[in-house]
Formats: structure tokens, C-alpha cells, sequence
């Protein structure tokens, strides 16, 4: 594991490696706003060894892997976000990509997981930011939907489950127009068509899929974009577990 001192030596660098990184997405990066999520990375590694919320330890990845590809959909030309939205990150683990997403928007957001010392770990780096717009929750996400149902313009997800679940996840809680972000690595054919076909079914349509490359040959990603444009055809949520053990669109 890299030690705390490392990290700290390598701060200002960290700090324009982000920026720069950013910005060949055409993200603009304020340096305050960089240096607030290189300070999550510095709290993420040091809670790190009591909790295993990370196997990405090394400095420069991290930056990459960690916050630039927390915000990758930021680049899509489907994606406009502004401090009136809010948005759920759907299984946030170490606050990602929750935590810089709100960085770069101001936006309210929910960090939602179901895992309890994950959640209590990323409250205390929101606490420790100063970020008050935000606030992690331990909950599942189908009882989250049944009290906040619609509450949200924005449901991220990143590498979280099969794009059909996802969609089903996202939907009750989703605004009319509300938008799903996923996240994914190189996602199957089969995937995205039964994604689509849930898709359907719930009431969402695809109207994105656009590809990345991650700086330093760290990866290729995808961006898939759902909207909101109608009410589902069945009652969600359904009941808890069976988006997992009867996906839609199958």
C-alpha cells in the first residue's frame, strides 16, 4: 500500500494530473474543485486500512481510475447538470462516482449502499470536504425508491450490476426527463439489448452510447444515457431481490 506521506508529497502533481486529464474530455477542472477530490483520494487511502473500500492504491491510478472515470459522463452530450438537479449514486462503495460528481456540479446528491461501514466512511469524508449538499445512506436501493419515489433528475451508476437491473433500480426513483448514467467497461452486445429491453418496459429510452479511452492506457469505457420519457408498464418497485433473480428484458 502506498503510505499517507507518499500522497502527500505528490499533492500538487495529483492535483494537476486531474485537471489535465479532465480536460481532454473537455471537462474544465477549477483547481479548488481538484484539490477537493485529491483530498477524498488522501482520506479514502488512510480509512483504506481499516476499511477495504479500495484495491487502487497508487497515486497517479487512482487519480485516474478513481476520479476521472467517476466523471466521464459529464462529457456526454447528452448529460447537462446543474446545482438545481439531484442525483443517487447507486452503490457508491468509497464515495465514487457520488462524491466527485457533486464536486464538479454543486448538486444534492444521495450516496446510497447497503453495505453500513462503507457508508459510515464516506460520511465522513462528505464531513471532512465540507460538502453539505451531500449525505450517504445505507439502504437497499428498492426500499429506498418506495419512500423517494421520483425524487431524483440523476441516477448514477457505476459498475454495479447488468444494465437490465440498473435500469429497473433507477426508474422509480427517477423525475419525467430524469436521467440514468451507466457506467461500463466493455459491455457485451447481449447486455445492452436486454438493457433496452427493460428499458422499455419501465419507460426509458437509450438515447446515448458513447465510448471513452482513459488517459495512460488505463481502459475503455462506456456511457450509456437513459431518459425518462413515459410511465412504466408494470408497478415498480418490484419486490426487493427480484431484479437480480428475474431481470426485465430478459
Amino acid at each position: 500500500m502506498v503510505s499517507c506521506p507518499d500522497w502527500i508529497n505528490m499533492h500538487d502533481a495529483l492535483i494537476a494530473q486531474l485537471v489535465e486529464e479532465l480536460a481532454v474530455f473537455g471537462i474544465r477542472c477549477k483547481k479548488e474543485q481538484a484539490e477537493l477530490m485529491v483530498r477524498h483520494l488522501e482520506l479514502l487511502i488512510e480509512k483504506n486500512k481499516v476499511v477495504n473500500l479500495t484495491r487502487i492504491t497508487e497515486p497517479a491510478d487512482a487519480v485516474t481510475l478513481h476520479l476521472v472515470d467517476s466523471l466521464l459522463p459529464l462529457a456526454s452530450r447528452e448529460v447537462s447538470v446543474s446545482e438545481k438537479d439531484r442525483y443517487l449514486d447507486l452503490g457508491t462503495g468509497g464515495g465514487f462516482p457520488g462524491i466527485p460528481f457533486g464536486v464538479m456540479t454543486g448538486s444534492h446528491g444521495t450516496l446510497l449502499d447497503s453495505v453500513g461501514k462503507k457508508v459510515a466512511a464516506v460520511n465522513e469524508f462528505i464531513q471532512e470536504l465540507g460538502m453539505r449538499r451531500l449525505v450517504a445512506v445505507h439502504d437497499r436501493v428498492e426500499d429506498y425508491a418506495r419512500t423517494h419515489g421520483g425524487s431524483q433528475t440523476i441516477v448514477l451508476a457505476r459498475a454495479v450490476a447488468q444494465t437490465n437491473a440498473l435500469v429497473e433500480y433507477a426508474t422509480p426513483l427517477l423525475s419525467h426527463n430524469g436521467l440514468l448514467l451507466v457506467q461500463k467497461g466493455r459491455p457485451e452486445t447481449e447486455e445492452i439489448e436486454r438493457g433496452v429491453r427493460a428499458a422499455k418496459i419501465c419507460g426509458l429510452e437509450l438515447v446515448s452510447r458513447e465510448t471513452f479511452e482513459l488517459p495512460r492506457g488505463l481502459g475503455h469505457r462506456e456511457v450509456l444515457v437513459f431518459k425518462k420519457v413515459r410511465k412504466p408498464t408494470i408497478k415498480l418497485p418490484r419486490k426487493t431481490g427480484l431484479a437480480k433473480r428475474e431481470p426485465l428484458g430478459e
